[in-house]
């Protein structure tokens, strides 16, 4: 039978197409171990996409355009910068720049002008060249074993990559273009965590950077690379 994969609207990051970071998951979750999502076209949503093996590598197609590609990886290293505190995090997000206008205002992760939004408003820390939010993740994000599901951690990691990036000037139009993630331990609904963002490197129109999800207490939970690309004809956010 073949296999397929369908992304929820309510999932949305653009407005009218998946969040990179829960699409990465969703896609991952097709390879056996760790895998390295690229993301090659826009995620249409509530649409029933083909997910092809060849080779040990997944692909995800709707019709004949390929929407996103995973493979197997070594397991993720990455450097996490010192702990951000929850009191820390807490503070970051009232400098968090995003914006109830544009085209991610009403991701379900971050968009400022969405009620039901997961609320990652990450924004400055004071003194430091990263970005943090505070994150109590709701019940419905968990499994029948009561820990959050790997597509809410990597959607959370997503989306502070970006603010982490830009941390200057204007907010360029960008888009995740590859992630690979990492959980290491339990994230639970109800609990209040910290999630953090830092630049890594930059190419031109490519941006790479870390994230991770910590514990009230610093504890290192979940870790993600992500490459972030702006398109060739930019524009402010």
């Amino acid at each position: 039978m073949a296999e397929t994969l369908s992304v929820p609207s309510r999932f949305n990051g653009p407005l009218e197409s998946g969040n990179g970071g829960y699409c990465s998951a969703a896609v991952a979750s097709f390879v056996e171990g760790p895998a390295e999502v690229t993301l090659r076209s826009p995620i249409p949503l509530d649409t029933s996409l083909e997910v092809r093996r060849e080779n040990g590598t997944v692909l995800v197609l709707d019709g004949e355009t390929l929407i996103a590609e995973a493979a197997p990886m070594p397991q993720l290293e990455l450097e996490v910068p010192e702990p951000v505190s929850v009191q820390e995090a807490r503070a970051a997000e009232a400098r968090y720049r995003g914006t109830t206008e544009g085209l991610f205002s009403h991701c379900f992760v971050c968009g400022p002008a969405r009620e039901d939004a997961l609320g990652i408003f990450a924004g400055d820390v004071a003194g430091r060249e990263l970005v943090a939010s505070s994150w109590t993740p709701p019940p419905w994000t968990a499994d029948d074993a009561g820990r959050v599901r790997p597509e809410f951690i990597w959607a959370v990691m997503d989306c502070p990559t970006f603010f982490a990036v830009y941390r200057d000037g204007e907010l360029p139009l960008s888009f995740l273009g590859r992630m690979a993630a990492r959980i290491d331990g339990a994230v639970s609904p109800g609990e209040e965590h910290v999630v953090i963002a830092w630049p890594i490197s930059a190419d031109g129109r490519k941006r790479h950077a870390g994230a991770a999800i910590l514990s009230a207490d610093g504890d290192v939970l979940a870790v993600a690379r992500a490459l972030m690309i702006e398109p060739r004809e930019s524009s402010p956010k």
